[in-house]
Formats: C-alpha cells, sequence, structure tokens
C-alpha cells in the first residue's frame, strides 16, 4: 500500500489551469489523498465495489462544484434544491461547474415519464398547439390543454390517470357463502373496529349469522355502500336477540358505535392514511377500469381532437422513438405531403411544424444513438432501469450545447449491451469535442480502455481502500500491481476451464405475450445455470423478470404482488397480466426466487445485520453474557427499536437532525449516546470486550474475525463476503446501499438457507456495479446454488457471465419492434456461432 497518498502520474502536471487539484480528501473511507487529473478529458475512475471510487467523483468533486453553485444561489432559492452534505475535503482548485448523471430514480410517480425527462413532451404539445390540425370551428388550444397533469388538459372523468377506481360487492365481499361475522365482509377493518362495525350492524338488525348471498339485497347494498353514519348503542358479543331485549329494558350499553359502510372506509382509508400498509390493504378492494370518456388517454376530448399527421397526440406519444423519427423528419427537411396545402393555407403553420420537427429530430438522433430507440414518450420512469434513466438524462445534456462543464456519471454503461456500448462512447465523445470534461465511475472494460485517464482507486474495499494507486494515462496501469483492474485491462484473463452442466429437465413455456413479445414459446433448462441475452430492450427483463416469474409464481401460489413497484397506488399503470402458460416442467420445481434491485428497506433502521438475520444471533449472544443475565436483559434488550435498550434522546437512530432552513440540513452525531443507538446501561454489557454498538460498527470482514469461533454467525458472515460485500459494516443503513449492493445482500441471505433444491433462481443484472473482480465470486457463488441441485437465470450483458454458463438464450435481433424473439439458443460455444445474433461475436471473444 502506497505510505504517502499521492498520486502517482506519468505524465508531468502543467501549471496553469488544465487540472482539477484536490488536497486532503476523506470523504467516506478516502485515505486524506491528494490527486490531480486533467479537465477537457475523459476520466474514469475504477476500482473494486466498495474501494472509494464513488466518494471520489460524487461525493467529493461533484459535492464540492454543487456547494460552489449554490453558494451563488439566494438562500431563499437553495432550499428548492437537494442538497449533497459538505465533502471532508481540505482543498479542491480548478474545478469547473458540474452536473451528476447518476443511477437514481429520482420521483417515482408514473407521472414522470420519458418525455419528461427529455423535454420531448414539451415539444410535442407545443407542436399540436401551434402546427396540428384543428376541427373546423375549435378555437386554439394552448400547450397546456396537451398535458394530462394540467387542470386544462386532464380528462375530467379520470382526473388525467387513463383509469377510474370503484369498490364492487364481488371486490369488498370475495366469498359470499361467509356469514358477516365469520368476516364476509373483507373490506372492512381487522381487529377490534372491524368488531365494532359487526356489533353496531347486530344493534341496526342485520342477521350477523347469515351467509352473505342469503341476505336481502337491500340490507347488502346499504352495508357496503350507504353514505349515512347512524351512532346507535353497542353490546358487544350479544346476539340479534340480546340486543332486543337490551334495548327493550334500556340496558346500559357499552360505549354509542357510530357505522361506516365499507365502501365509505375503504375510500376514506385511501384518501386519508399516512401508513403504507394500510393504503396497500384498502387498495386491494378498489377495481381499476380504463376510463370510458377518454378510453385510457387520460386527456379532454377536446385535446384528443387535434391532430398531426393523422394521429392524437395520446396515439404519437405511444410509438417508439425510432418509429417517431420517421414521422418527423419528412416535417424537419421540408418534404412532408402535407407542407405545399400548410405553406398555401397558413404559411406560419409550415414555419412551426418544420422548426419544432428539427428539434425534435435532432433530440431523438442522440437516443437512437444511445439504443433507446424502443422507448415511448408515454413510458413512465419507474418502469425504466436505472441505466436507462441515466442514458436519457445523458442524450438531454448531449443537445444542451453546455461548455466548459463536467458531466460526473455513474456506470454509465450499466444494462448496456456491448453493441450499445459503442454508441454510448459516441455520445460521450460528443461531450468532450463541446469543450466538456467527463468524470466516469465506471467497471465496463470497453469504457475504461476508452479513457483518456485513469485513476484507480483500492486495493481493496471498505477499509482496505480509499487509495489512489494510480492516476495518469490508461497505460502506465500495466506497471501498478497493486491494481486488480490491470490483470483485467492489459492481456485477457483466461476463462477457468469448466464442464457444461446436461440440464435435468425442461421448464417449457407457450404463448407468452407481454410488452415486444409476440406468442413466443421457450424452453428454460432446469439444474442448470442459464443466461439470457440480447440487446437493450430486446424483451429479455419481459421474458424472463416479468412473464416466467408471474407465471411460475402463480402456479407454485406465490404471491408476487408484496414486491411492487414504487409510486402512488392510484398512479400506477395497470400491469397487464403476461399472457401465455406452463406446458411442461414443474414437476421438479417447489419453489422460485427473485432476487432483484430493490432497496432491502426504506428507513436508515433497516441494515445489513437486520436483513440477513444475522443480528438476531448477536442479540442472543448478548443477552447469554453473565451480565445480561444478572440484570434480567433478554434479547430485545439489545435491539435500537426497542424503547428498554435504544437511546431515548435519538430514539436508537443515532443521531439527530438540526433543520438549517436555508442551508443543508445537518445531522449530527446524537449529544446523548454519541452516534452508539443505545442507553448506556445497554452498552454496559460486553461481549469479548465490545459493545453491542462495537458490533453494528463491524465491517463484514472484521466481524468474520471476531466471531470465528460463532458457526451460526461465522457462515453468514463468510457467505456475505464471498458475494464481495466484506467491506460494508453491519449496521451500514440501507438507506446508503446501492441497487447491486442490495441484490447481493438479498443473494447472500438466499444462500444462508439451507439448500434443498428445486428451486428457481431469477436474477436480472446481478454484475451492475461489480469490478470484474468481484463478478468471478459471483459467478462461483451461482455455480454453487447449482452445484446444490437449483436452477439459476440470469439476464445478464456480461460476457464474462455468459461465457461461464451452462445454457444461453439470445433474444433480438434488435430492441423494441425489431426485438422480442429467440435468436439462438444453446450452449455458449454453439450461441457464439449463431448468424444474425448481435451478442455472438462479443461472446466468441470472450470465449477466445
Amino acid at each position: 500500500m502506497p505510505d504517502k497518498c499521492k498520486s502517482r502520474s506519468p505524465m508531468a502536471v502543467q501549471e496553469g489551469t488544465g487540472f482539477v487539484r484536490i488536497r486532503g480528501a476523506r470523504e467516506h473511507n478516502l485515505k486524506n489523498i491528494d490527486l490531480e487529473i486533467p479537465r477537457d478529458a475523459l476520466v474514469v475512475f475504477t476500482g473494486v465495489s466498495g474501494s472509494g471510487k464513488s466518494s471520489l467523483a460524487f461525493g467529493t468533486l461533484y459535492a464540492e462544484a454543487q456547494r460552489r453553485y449554490l453558494e451563488s444561489v439566494s438562500p431563499y432559492a437553495r432550499r428548492l434544491f437537494h442538497q449533497m452534505p459538505v465533502p471532508d475535503v481540505d482543498e479542491v482548485d480548478g474545478l469547473p461547474p458540474a452536473v451528476a448523471l447518476q443511477q437514481q430514480r429520482g420521483s417515482p410517480t408514473t407521472r414522470s415519464s420519458v418525455g419528461s425527462v427529455t423535454t420531448l413532451s414539451n415539444l410535442l404539445r407545443m407542436l399540436y398547439s401551434r402546427a396540428g390540425d384543428y376541427p373546423r370551428g375549435q378555437s386554439i388550444l394552448y400547450a397546456e390543454s396537451f398535458s394530462p397533469n394540467t387542470p386544462e388538459g386532464a380528462c375530467s372523468r379520470c382526473h388525467g390517470l387513463g383509469r377510474v377506481y370503484e369498490v364492487t360487492e364481488r371486490s369488498m365481499v370475495p366469498d359470499d357463502t361467509l356469514t358477516i361475522r365469520e368476516r364476509a365482509i373483507a373490506a372492512w377493518p381487522t381487529a377490534w373496529h372491524g368488531q365494532n362495525l359487526r356489533d353496531i350492524a347486530t344493534t341496526l338488525g342485520f342477521d350477523v349469522d347469515r351467509p352473505w348471498r342469503d341476505l336481502p339485497k337491500k340490507d347488502r347494498n346499504w352495508l357496503l355502500f350507504t353514505d349515512e353514519q347512524p351512532t346507535v348503542p353497542v353490546y358487544p358479543g350479544y346476539t340479534q336477540q340480546e340486543v332486543r331485549r337490551a334495548l327493550k329494558r334500556k340496558e346500559e350499553p357499552a360505549y354509542q358505535g357510530t357505522f361506516t359502510s365499507a365502501k365509505r372506509h375503504v375510500l376514506h382509508t385511501f384518501a386519508n392514511t399516512q401508513s403504507p400498509l394500510m393504503k396497500r390493504r384498502v387498495a386491494q378492494y378498489m377495481v381499476s377500469t380504463e376510463c370510458p370518456l377518454c378510453h385510457g388517454k387520460r386527456l379532454r376530448p377536446e385535446s384528443l381532437s387535434v391532430t398531426f399527421a393523422g394521429l392524437d397526440i395520446a396515439d404519437i406519444s405511444s410509438l417508439p422513438l425510432a418509429r417517431l423519427s420517421d414521422i418527423f423528419r419528412p416535417y424537419a427537411d421540408g418534404t412532408a405531403s402535407r407542407m405545399a396545402k400548410n405553406e398555401a393555407e397558413h404559411p406560419e403553420k409550415a414555419v412551426v411544424a418544420q422548426r419544432i420537427a428539427q428539434d425534435l429530430v435532432d433530440r431523438l438522433d442522440v437516443m437512437l444513438d444511445l439504443g433507446l430507440g424502443y422507448l415511448a414518450i408515454e413510458r413512465s420512469t419507474p418502469t425504466l432501469s436505472p441505466g436507462e434513466l441515466q442514458r436519457l438524462r445523458l442524450a438531454t445534456q448531449v443537445r444542451s450545447n453546455l461548455f466548459g462543464v463536467v458531466y460526473v456519471l455513474d456506470e454509465p454503461s450499466a444494462g448496456l449491451h456491448p453493441a450499445d456500448t459503442e454508441a454510448l462512447l459516441k455520445a460521450l465523445g460528443q461531450l468532450k469535442s463541446s469543450g466538456n470534461s467527463q468524470f466516469v465511475v465506471e467497471h465496463n472494460l470497453d469504457v475504461i480502455r476508452h479513457a483518456d485517464w485513469i485513476v484507480d482507486v483500492g486495493p481493496g474495499a471498505g477499509e482496505q481502500g480509499g487509495f489512489v494507486l494510480y492516476s495518469g494515462p490508461p497505460e502506465g496501469l500495466r506497471q501498478v500491481e497493486a491494481s486488480q483492474t490491470r490483470r483485467f485491462l492489459f492481456g485477457k484473463s483466461p476463462l477457468p476451464p469448466r464442464h457444461v452442466r446436461p440440464p435435468s429437465g425442461w421448464l417449457r413455456l407457450a404463448g407468452v405475450t407481454r410488452n415486444n413479445l409476440h406468442e413466443l414459446d421457450v424452453a428454460f433448462p432446469l439444474g442448470v445455470l442459464t443466461t439470457v441475452t440480447g440487446v437493450s430492450g430486446s424483451g429479455k427483463s419481459s421474458l424472463v423478470s416479468q412473464a416466467l416469474v408471474e407465471l411460475v409464481a402463480e402456479r407454485l401460489g406465490h404471491d408476487i404482488a408484496a414486491q411492487e413497484e414504487e409510486g402512488e397506488e392510484l398512479e400506477r399503470a395497470a400491469v397487464t397480466p403476461a399472457s401465455g402458460r406452463i406446458v411442461g416442467g414443474m414437476e421438479g420445481i417447489k419453489r422460485l426466487v427473485r432476487v432483484d434491485q430493490k432497496p432491502i428497506g426504506r428507513t436508515p433502521r433497516s441494515n445489513l445485520a437486520t436483513y440477513t438475520g444475522l443480528f438476531d444471533h448477536v442479540r442472543k449472544l448478548f443477552a447469554a453474557t453473565k451480565q445480561a443475565r444478572a440484570r434480567r436483559y433478554d434479547a430485545g434488550r439489545f435491539s435500537f427499536n426497542v424503547a428498554k435498550g435504544r437511546c431515548p434522546h435519538c430514539e436508537g437512530e443515532g443521531f439527530v437532525m438540526v433543520e438549517l432552513l436555508f442551508l443543508p440540513s445537518v445531522y449530527a452525531p446524537c449529544p446523548t449516546c454519541h452516534g452508539a443507538r443505545y442507553n448506556a446501561e445497554t452498552l454496559k454489557i460486553k461481549y469479548r470486550d465490545k459493545s453491542i454498538a462495537d458490533v453494528l460498527g463491524m465491517t463484514v470482514d472484521t466481524a468474520w474475525e471476531f466471531f470465528a469461533d460463532e458457526p451460526p454467525l461465522h457462515r453468514p458472515l463468510t457467505i456475505v463476503r464471498e458475494v464481495g460485500l466484506g467491506y460494508l459494516r453491519l449496521g451500514q443503513p440501507a438507506t446508503e446501499l446501492s441497487g447491486g449492493e442490495a441484490q447481493r445482500i438479498k443473494l447472500a441471505t438466499e444462500l444462508q438457507r439451507i439448500q434443498r433444491g428445486d428451486t428457481i433462481y431469477v436474477l436480472d443484472e446481478p454484475t451492475t456495479g461489480l469490478h470484474p473482480a468481484d463478478v468471478e465470486r459471483l459467478i462461483s457463488q451461482l455455480d454453487g446454488l447449482v452445484e446444490s441441485g437449483n436452477t439459476v437465470i440470469v439476464v445478464e450483458h456480461n460476457m464474462r457471465v455468459a461465457a461461464r454458463s451452462d445454457w444461453i438464450m439470445d433474444l433480438g435481433p434488435g430492441a423494441g419492434d425489431e426485438g422480442g424473439r429467440v435468436i439462438a439458443s444453446g450452449p455458449p460455444i454453439e450461441v457464439a456461432k449463431a448468424s444474425g445474433s448481435r451478442t455472438a461475436p462479443y461472446l466468441a471473444y470472450a470465449l477466445a
């Protein structure tokens, strides 16, 4: 490890302003580093996962650039920005203004779309407003009238959602053979409140012990749909006859209760509850149907009556971007057939149409170059992968014509097929030729080879990282033996010899239709590792993560609705079930596990230790100590979520938030527990001289050594290390984890379980955020699952994973409408020879 953490560059650092200079960077695990990197160049930050690359690029450089910019903004306006914490660095010189393009979803609402992220929607609305074909006699509409998100444009029936939501007898009473006492009205609340309503119904004279379907229609309708809320005396547990007698005798009731119909309860709870759990519970009793007024198009009739190229704005927004480019190109170059007519009747319309069409085509060309031609303008952002979303933002920046800016990008190649990476590099080249700098955090070797300058951080992850091993032109990295990037970048690392395992059976699907898949028949081999490949948008996720998962889950009786997409319940696009069926192969499948990249928790209280179950064992060890037994402390005492053990001041958070109004809120360690999260009495209990807070502060690697004599802890910690997460702290909040880290924690949790075989594991791009060295470890884990008698299916662009698989299914040949077909299927060596496959040449190179 270097003795002084200065960059070692073979290139003489010039005097002047051509370099960004960093002095004393200590953000996260950075070890007080000094660094000089050139401007107006493509600078790639490399290193193993967790080495400190993002801490340097985003946590230091971008955070400092944002801080400087916001200092020029009025304090009042500053409140509107999401402000990053001030970086822990002594000095940064020569840093231009910066734009960050990260893999973050931003707003999870479905009202955010491809069109809104790229501003294409704004151009389209202006086009329809100023150059659209209006029905005779209709007055001109402003651009706002073509947006479903404004009062001027939104359909009056569905308020711009495209769907209407209502409750029905069938949705609220799923089993009409039950009595009211047996909870026939499932939509009513559970526990005491539900019992209260049943007792009120008895007082009101309804027979709660008669099957629902035998009750008079008038009674059923009143109980479900009335807006009346009578208040009556309640006699809990009384029968109808006993209530009548009590009322006759004027017996004192237990209390006065107010009736609420099932419909009123569902709608009121949905509209007013702050609990996501309650909202989700009542949402299941609401039926969603296409809006009868706008037919799902979300706009007012007068807005939909305006057309361009024969299409209304909703229809044109549903077309793939590649098709839009074909439609607008003739208008942009003035060759469209309607031009002559327009020039004669409305010359101003022709000019407007041509100018807006030119802008649209220019913007669309960049998106097509980035391999996004299969997306539609109306596609909501929660349905996009992080990589797709980042490339949309990149396309917008390429068109912005800014000069002298630093673009800080987080793995722009994520989710990209090797064939599409070339287009990405072309877009980055355009930004550079416009006089901009690019600081890119990246693991993709093709992007790294394209760099003008490499900053390699390491040598390991977490505490073993945080040093700059090399900073300079790519060729110089060849001499740095401590670099793990070096052995993959120079000279191919040969694939270890392997025997291709034969399938133990076949899972056959027929008639699969979803997105761009149409009546597809496929067979997945069982008992082996299968990689599904294809260009971005070819239909891989539609086939595996959606259709396959849903069909297998339905056959096994699994509930996959629990893993819902983010966003407001009513704003979610209606999920169309995948049509298709399983026609064979389910006999040997007992379980389905989907290992996705969704967060393991949405609050800092969820962490690696709690999610994996490690913390349960740790708390039991502390409760079993002599001190704890003497004080009668149980395992619950050592949870920071339980009042008896946690710090009363910060309630187990470990920090307190200081609101500074015009500046970013500051999170300071709790003055009472100093960040330990527990009260003083709990922290006095020691296990081998360590408190419970000390253990939570350990990295997985440190804990693995510390708990070497505790098999219930040592084994799961070993697995977490083997998936490349040894650098994470046990108590690291879920909110600080990347999607790739969350996915690997889920995989480690699954690997801890005793393997019984007969399980299908589905992973979508598990190598996201992984250094090539960590990819090797991941493949070993997947192989271990297969050796235990399971089936593993991964959707992946990494050719090293594909080459190490037993079977490959390649989709394509292109994206969107040009994809959705199985181009080749077989062992890697056969697929590498397939003609017409865009994957084959890259696979052949990986196998060579």
